[in-house]
């Protein structure tokens, strides 16, 4: 059962159908780019030549090859093959194909193939009841994602499958298959009489960021509204195809938001540039929330740098103060210089690592009991329950002296250690000189 068929010569012939579905690669042959995954030899490829796929993830931007790739796959197989877009379909119509695949198997031990095409639309209820189906055995599962998979794919139904991340294309590829849909006559635009200008094609390969669906639609709009010169020929300019094609929006969907602010704490440890690019990329190009950023900042000041400046934390909360005081693009220059004063202070995670050694430390104590010396002595009769024995630093040479003051069981445990980074290599002689005394 193959439910991506067109109609066929007569398609192309009456402009029926897009151009883009006309001319999906029936083959692996005819498939473009993602060589790493269905190249000579790769494992994909050699699952699909002899249908042997098993339940599987395809994830990656649009326009990248998920769909064309199922197809592919229903062309391959000796089994029912079945498309679910998951914006439209039930639990009712999940539950009938498992019903009818259950059946075949059953009947004619034959095998099904379920499609579930944008499977992070399919929320987590109707993805349970795909679940008993795929480790039965009753389908195989192949679920398409243009969203992290890890964020909305159930993990039982993850466990089962095998993803495979498809890489965005590259305007190369669009070029491919422009020329392609240009010299075919049967499902392209071969039957007209048909010329495109080399700028004309670079710059639509340019403006469809490697969707190759987006890059085959504007050609065809080109192709198709452009007037036909006197000797009825026509011909795609660069006018033409500035006009058919605009710079794609920005996708600024969920996972693109966790990704784009991981870009930017990660830059705060090694790039002023990408760091601000970053914040401003997200702001401005995808309207993300300055606040989301702020807080990072804040975050990172005391996870990255710490001690070894202590003056990064004051400026992103100054930061802070500056947008909520003025907003936005009031604001922009104080944030941007808070950005840049926490990349080009120096590092360090002590805190962080500080933090991470205590809270492993209740692991290992079973109870904690704070030593008699330290406890309150603000009450009467403090000392008879011996309550006594604390020793007021300040009473003491340079204001310290040696005692104890972690728990017995975790004497001796060292937590934060200071780095020789910025202002914590003077903390670090004061640590050193510390221990040696005692």
């Amino acid at each position: 059962m193959d439910l991506f068929s067109y109609g066929g010569d007569s398609d192309a012939q009456t402009g029926s159908g897009l151009l883009a579905d006309r001319m999906r690669p029936l083959t692996l042959d005819e498939y473009i780019g993602q060589e790493d995954i269905v190249g000579p030899g790769r494992l994909l490829r050699r699952a699909i030549e002899a249908d042997k796929v098993g339940s599987i993830v395809l994830y990656g931007p649009p326009g990248c090859g998920k769909t064309t790739l199922a197809h592919i796959i229903s062309n391959h197989t000796q089994g029912k093959f079945v498309r679910l877009n998951a914006v439209d379909a039930t639990v009712k119509d999940v539950r009938e194909v498992i019903r009818q695949a259950a059946d075949d198997k059953a009947l004619h031990g034959s095998k099904t193939i379920l499609f579930l095409d944008e499977v992070h639309r399919f929320n987590s209820s109707r993805q349970d009841a795909l679940l008993p189906a795929v480790e039965k055995g009753t389908i195989i599962f192949i679920g398409a994602t243009t969203e992290n998979p890890f964020h909305y794919v159930n993990g039982a139904l993850m466990s089962r499958s095998t993803l495979f991340q498809l890489e965005p294309l590259t305007a190369e590829h669009a070029l491919i298959a422009m020329r392609r849909a240009l010299a075919d006559p049967q499902r392209g635009l071969g039957y007209m009489d048909l010329r495109a200008d080399e700028e004309a094609l670079d710059h639509i390969a340019a403006m469809s960021g490697g969707d190759i669906r987006r890059a085959l639609n504007a050609l065809e709009l080109a192709a198709l509204t452009t007037p036909p010169q006197p000797d009825g020929s026509v011909v795609i300019s660069r006018e033409a195809a500035e006009e058919s094609v605009r710079r794609p929006i920005a996708r600024a969907d969920e996972s693109t938001q966790y990704d784009v602010l991981s870009a930017f704490h990660k830059s705060i440890r090694g790039s002023s540039d990408a760091a601000l690019y970053w914040f401003l990329y997200a702001v401005e190009k995808l309207g993300m929330d300055p606040m989301t950023f702020i807080r990072r900042l804040i975050a990172a000041s005391s996870e990255d740098i710490g001690l070894a400046n202590p003056q990064a934390m004051v400026q992103a909360v100054s930061a802070l103060e500056a947008y909520r005081n003025n907003g936005w693009p009031e604001a922009k220059l104080n944030i941007a210089q808070a950005i840049l004063f926490a990349v080009e202070s120096p590092k360090s995670n002590a805190v962080y690592t500080a933090i991470s050694r205590a809270e492993a430390a209740f692991g290992r104590t079973a109870t904690t009991e704070v030593p008699l010396h330290l406890r309150d002595t603000h009450y009467k009769g403090a000392e008879q329950l011996g309550h006594e024995g604390y020793k007021y630093p300040h009473n003491f040479p340079n204001h310290y002296v040696e005692q104890a003051y972690l728990p017995a069981e975790l004497q001796g445990t060292v937590f934060y250690e200071a780095t020789e980074q910025g202002n914590e290599s003077k903390i670090r002689l004061n640590q050193q000189r510390r221990r040696d005394k005692g």
